[in-house]
């Protein structure tokens, strides 16, 4: 495992999130049953700065839509990935681009190419982790 990935250290991903203030949500639905719609709108209650991208919409939740994290407005602290496993690698490769803190892969998005490519480029990488239930496990932890 690279340095960089920090999936299983609780206290990095803790400081992550305290210290992140933009996230770029790529894959949002506009339609609110959808994972990434609550997770989003969540994050947004919790006073972070959300980006939504998806090439399909022009805007979510009253926000403008990006078609990639490459055309979306910076800094982007966390990348938080909505994505089938073999699209990850090219949302990696548009993370470093675009100067990102942190690739965060949902829980059940496992790529561990597009992790380790991210990790050797200097980004923070969580893999298979809820951004949601982690921030509120901060709550908890207090």
């Amino acid at each position: 495992m690279h340095p960089n990935d920090i999936s299983a250290d609780r206290s990095a991903i803790r400081d992550l999130l305290a210290n992140a203030r933009r996230i770029a949500i790529v894959g949002i639905s506009p339609k609110p049953q959808r994972p990434s719609n609550a997770v989003a709108r969540y994050l947004r209650d919790a006073g972070y700065t959300i980006i939504p991208v998806n090439p399909a919409w022009d805007e979510v939740l009253g926000e403008k839509c990006y078609p990639s994290v490459r055309e979306a407005p910076g800094p982007i602290d966390i990348v938080d990935v909505f994505r089938n496993p073999d699209e990850v690698m090219e949302v990696a490769e548009d993370a470093i681009a675009a100067g990102a803190g942190c690739l965060w892969m949902q829980l059940g998005v496992i790529a561990p190419e597009a992790a380790q490519r991210a990790a050797e480029a200097g980004l923070k990488v969580v893999m298979n982790r809820c951004t949601e239930v982690e921030h509120m496990a901060l709550g908890r932890q207090g």
